[in-house]
C-alpha cells in the first residue's frame, strides 16, 4: 500500500506528469485513513482509538511533520499506545499527541501486539521497502485476552495460508475471520485474489471490486467497478467510506458522468464521507448532488447538515457555508435547534440570514437560549434578524415565559403572537412566573392602544 502523506499534491500546471504541493491535509482525514487501513489489516486496538481533541475542527497537520509511537503498560489496566507529531516552528521542536489506542489485555502477549500495531502505523506513514514478519493471534487459555504473537517464516506462512484456503473452502457460512485472516496473510487485494480468487468458492466482481475500495488499491477497482454497472450505486457508497485521496478518486470515478443515481444511495454515500470526517468529499458530494441525482429532496442539504452536526459540527458548519438561501430555508428546523445547544451564535446568524424557519423546533431553540437567561442577547438578536416563528405556538412562548426571558417574549408578540389566546392556553399548564407575565401584559397593551390609534380616523396618513 501507499504511505499516507501530511501534504496535499496536486497535477503541475505546467506540466501534467508531475506534482505540486497544495497545502497540508488535517489531522481528522489522516486518522481516519490510518484507523480505516489498521482495521482492514486486523491491527485496530479493541478497546479504542481516538483521536486528540487537540486536531479536531479541520485543524491541519503542520508542514514538515514526522509521526512517532510509543507502547506500554496503563497505570490502571491494559496497554496503550500513544502517536505523537512533532514539527519545526520558530527554531525550535513541537511535540503534541496525535492520538491514542488501548486495549483491554495487559499481559505480555498484549503488549506485543501493540509494539506490532505501533510497528504497522510508523509503516503507513513511512512505508515497508522489506517483507516483514506478520502476525498472528491464536487463542489460549482463558485468561490470556491477548492470545499469543508467532512470528512466521514465508514458508509457515505458506502452510498457513493453504490451510486457511481450505477451510475456506468447506466453510462458506463463517467465513469472516477466516477472509481477515487471509488478507492480512497475503499482505493487498491483488496478492489475496491471487491467491484466493481462482480457487472453487469464487469471489464475485462486486466484492472484488469492494475488496480494492478497502485495500485502496486503484487499478484493482477500476477493472472490477467497470464489470458490475448496476452495482455502481452500491459501490458509490464504499468508496464514500473510504479515507483519503484514493477513497475520493473512487468516489469521483462512480460519479463520472452519472446522471441516475439512486437518492437513497446517494444519500447514503454523503454520510459515509461525513461518518469519515471528510469534509472535500462531503462537499465535493453535495455540489454534484443536483448534477448526478434525478430528483433531490429539497430538504437535502439541511438533513445532510444536521446528520454532520450530531458528530462532525465542522463538517456541519462547512455544509451551512456552501448552501444557498433557498437550501437553507428548506433545511429542518432541528438544525437551529443543534447551533443553539452549541450557542454557536455565528453560525445561527448564518442560518437565519439564509431563511431557516424556527418550525416546530421554535419552543426548544428559544428554551435553550433563554435559559437561566446567559444567551438571551442570542434569541434577542435572532427574532430581530425575523427568525420565523408560528404566531400560533405558544409552546415558543411558554418557554421564554417559563425562563423569564421578557425582552425575548416581546420580540414574540410584537411579531404577531397573540398574548390573550396565550394566557388561556397557558391557564391549563399552571402558573407562576407573575412578574414575567404582568411585563408581558403591560406590553401587550401598549401594542393594542398602538394598532388602536393606528386605525382611528385621522390615526394614519397614507399619503
Amino acid at each position: 500500500m501507499e504511505v499516507i502523506e501530511f501534504e496535499k499534491w496536486s497535477p503541475s500546471t505546467d506540466d501534467p506528469r508531475k506534482r505540486e504541493y497544495a497545502g497540508q491535509r488535517t489531522a481528522q482525514e489522516v486518522f481516519e485513513e490510518l484507523k480505516h487501513r489498521l482495521e482492514s489489516q486486523g491491527y485496530l486496538p479493541d478497546e479504542y482509538f481516538l483521536l486528540d481533541s487537540h486536531w479536531e475542527d479541520g485543524r491541519e497537520i503542520p508542514k514538515d511533520a514526522n509521526v512517532f509511537c510509543t507502547a506500554d503498560y496503563g497505570g490502571s489496566e491494559g496497554v496503550y499506545l500513544d502517536a505523537y507529531i512533532r514539527w519545526p516552528e520558530h527554531n525550535q521542536l513541537i511535540t503534541r499527541k496525535f492520538f491514542t489506542g488501548k486495549t483491554l489485555g495487559e499481559n505480555g502477549n498484549d503488549l506485543d501486539r501493540m509494539f506490532l500495531i505501533s510497528s504497522a502505523i510508523t509503516k503507513a506513514f513511512y512505508g515497508d521497502h522489506a517483507t516483514h514478519t506478520r502476525y498472528m493471534k491464536i487463542g489460549g487459555v482463558e485468561d490470556d485476552t491477548g492470545g499469543a504473537v508467532v512470528h512466521l517464516s514465508q514458508q509457515e506462512q505458506r502452510t498457513i495460508i493453504n490451510a486457511l484456503v481450505e477451510q475456506r473452502e468447506r466453510q462458506e457460512n463463517t467465513l469472516t475471520q477466516t477472509e481477515q485472516l487471509l488478507r492480512r496473510m497475503t499482505g493487498s487485494i491483488t496478492a489475496y485474489i491471487n491467491e484466493v480468487g481462482m480457487r472453487p468458492l469464487h469471489m464475485s466482481d462486486y466484492d472484488k471490486a469492494v475488496l480494492a475500495i478497502r485495500d485502496g488499491e486503484m487499478a484493482a477497482f477500476t477493472e472490477y467497478s467497470a464489470k458490475v454497472p448496476d452495482q455502481a450505486d452500491a459501490l458509490l457508497v464504499e468508496a464514500a467510506g473510504r479515507p483519503g485521496l484514493v477513497g475520493r478518486n473512487m468516489t469521483a470515478m462512480l460519479l463520472n458522468g452519472r446522471t441516475d443515481v439512486d437518492y437513497s444511495s446517494y444519500c447514503d454515500a454523503c454520510k459515509k464521507a461525513i461518518d469519515i470526517n471528510d469534509p472535500e468529499k462531503a462537499l465535493f458530494l453535495l455540489h454534484w448532488a443536483e448534477h448526478c441525482v434525478p430528483e433531490v429532496e429539497p430538504s437535502f442539504y439541511g438533513e445532510m447538515a444536521s446528520y454532520a452536526c450530531l458528530d462532525h459540527r465542522f463538517i456541519a458548519t462547512q455544509i451551512i457555508h456552501q448552501c444557498s438561501s433557498e437550501q437553507i430555508a428548506a433545511a429542518p428546523s432541528r438544525l437551529l435547534e443543534q447551533f443553539a445547544m452549541d450557542h454557536d451564535f455565528r453560525t445561527l446568524s448564518e442560518l437565519v440570514d439564509k431563511g431557516i424557519s424556527g418550525g416546530s423546533n421554535s419552543a426548544q431553540t428559544l428554551h435553550t437560549l433563554t435559559y437561566e437567561g446567559h444567551d438571551s442577547w442570542m434569541a434577542e438578536s435572532l427574532l430581530e434578524k425575523r427568525m420565523w416563528v408560528d404566531p400560533d405556538d405558544y409552546n415558543a412562548l411558554h418557554a421564554c415565559v417559563q425562563n423569564d426571558a421578557v425582552d425575548v417574549a416581546k420580540l414574540l408578540l410584537d411579531h404577531g403572537m397573540d398574548f390573550e389566546r396565550y394566557q388561556q392556553w397557558a391557564e391549563r399548564r399552571g402558573g407562576g412566573h407573575e412578574e414575567t407575565a404582568q411585563a408581558l401584559a403591560e406590553h401587550w397593551q401598549e401594542l393594542q392602544s398602538q394598532q388602536q390609534e393606528a386605525l382611528a380616523p385621522g390615526g394614519m396618513d397614507l399619503a
